[in-house]
């Protein structure tokens, strides 16, 4: 159970292990190293109001549930990670690219931008002063996509 943000979020997790199961799934073995299917179901209580969320997952961790309990919030603390500093940096959700492949070239750009941001460590500032930073100055422009960077 975690309490953050005047809510209260109740996780349950299961898994299933049994190879019949998993052969079932993946009659082809087209999941190479696929061990488990787990379920995550998230209770939600904010005031009055509860709710809960059902995702599957399939694995290559063992059967436990504990394991893939971590596993699956570690991941979606990288992703939360990711999605914020995409959105408050390059104001992501504010994109209105929507033609052809473009959206999706976009997000590799940022992607990229993104990454040369993070590797540099001259600037002692965020994602968000640095992408500003090299749009005022030329210089800094030229430090971030240097290779050697």
């Amino acid at each position: 159970m975690e309490q953050d943000h005047g809510r209260i979020e109740t996780r349950r997790y299961w898994t299933v292990a049994d190879p019949a199961v998993i052969a079932g799934l993946d009659p082809t073995g087209a999941w190479a190293g696929l061990r488990c299917v787990g379920m995550v179901e998230a209770t939600r209580c904010i005031g009055d109001t509860r709710s809960t969320e059902t995702r599957y997952f399939i694995s290559s961790l063992p059967g436990a549930a504990a394991p893939f309990g971590q596993a699956v919030r570690r991941h979606w603390g990288i992703e939360n990670r990711l999605h914020w500093v995409l959105d408050v940096a390059f104001r992501e959700d504010e994109c209105r690219v929507r033609t052809g492949h473009a959206a999706h070239n976009f997000a590799l750009l940022r992607h990229v931008a993104l990454n040369l941001l993070r590797q540099d460590t001259t600037a002692k500032c965020g994602v968000k002063a640095k992408r500003l930073k090299a749009g005022w100055s030329e210089d800094y422009l030229r430090h971030i996509l240097a290779p050697s960077n």
